[in-house]
């Protein structure tokens, strides 16, 4: 594995909570090149003959197995577009850490767009662990954009933490998802934007066979001048079961768009949306208060807490 320098390890360490090279099979990329990868006896990683990305096959019957492929960029000015492709047998289970941090401390823009699909086998249970942030002091920004697909079996279940919490000052998260007879897929979005950013964030799940269900709930905080927009469909196909919820804390002259929506197509599909925008309530700041601390130091633990 190449050496990587401190800021290239500080960005692993926030996506991945990594502070070494991980047990199990991983793929590190730094800059828009490979500097570290390793296989296992059950999970090969590739590189694409064409194109730029990986190719991770896990075959079927593993469990209690992980697989590491974060992104770091600490260089201004660079762009990249990267495809991964994760094909996982049947009756897994598996641990998957993605992410992108980058640092830009110069007057370039710096982008990196991922593409990530899963082909999830019958029976397999998948967790999916992805965190973007961004640090620099440069006047370039920060840029992502990540797209997830996943095709889901029959019995399967994926289960999918997203989180940005810091830094990045424009994203467009994508994620569509197809599940057959008895799927299962949770997804758990945590987003926080302040200053100028925008994030925008994009679900379109299908649920197209009988007893195939969904959960997706986004929590988020816009602080200063931020803008986000949590735009949700999920579309009942068959007898299914379907939840989408945003609830988000509004601050300063942030601004947030909600637009959750539904489309049964079948008699017995049973969706449900929720959404809510709010101010930090006033009572709970009160009550800190009264603990000693400050109002910011207040704001600062509701929103932890909020964000966990």
């Amino acid at each position: 594995m190449k050496e990587m320098d401190a800021v290239q390890k500080r960005l692993l360490q926030e996506v991945a909570d990594l502070h070494g090279v991980p047990e199990g099979a991983y793929n590190f990329r730094a800059n828009g090149e490979s500097v570290g990868r390793n296989s296992t006896a059950n999970i090969d990683i590739q590189s694409k003959t064409e194109g730029s990305g990986i190719d991770i096959r896990i075959k079927s019957g593993t469990k209690n197995e992980s697989v590491h492929i974060p992104v770091v960029l600490s260089a201004s000015g660079l762009k990249e577009t990267v495809y991964n492709d994760f094909y996982i047998g049947d009756d897994c289970d598996v641990l998957i850490v993605a992410g992108c941090g980058i640092d830009n401390c110069g007057s370039q823009d710096s982008e990196h767009d991922g593409i990530h699909r899963f082909y999830v086998g019958k029976n397999s249970r998948i967790r999916y662990v992805e965190k973007h942030y961004g640090s620099g002091d440069g006047s370039g920004k920060r840029i992502l954009n990540p797209v997830t697909e996943v095709y889901m079996e029959e019995g399967s279940t994926a289960e999918m933490e997203m989180v940005q919490i810091k830094g990045v000052d424009s994203t467009e998260r994508t994620t569509i998802a197809e599940l057959k007879k008895d799927a299962k897929l949770i997804v758990r979005e945590r987003l926080m934007t302040h200053g100028e950013q925008h994030a925008g964030s994009i679900y379109k799940v299908m649920l197209n066979e009988e007893g195939s269900s969904a959960d997706v709930v986004s929590r988020s905080v816009a602080r200063d001048t931020s803008y986000q927009k949590f735009d949700a469909c999920i579309v009942g196909n068959a007898p299914c079961s379907g939840h989408t919820e945003c609830d988000s804390i509004i601050m300063d002259s942030g601004r947030i768009l909600a637009v959750p929506s539904l489309e049964a197509n079948h008699i017995d599909a049973a969706l449900v949306h929720e959404a809510a925008i709010g101010k930090i309530a006033g009572e709970q700041l009160i009550k800190l208060m009264t603990l000693g601390l400050t109002e910011a130091e207040a704001e600062e633990q509701i929103i932890n807490g909020f964000l966990k």
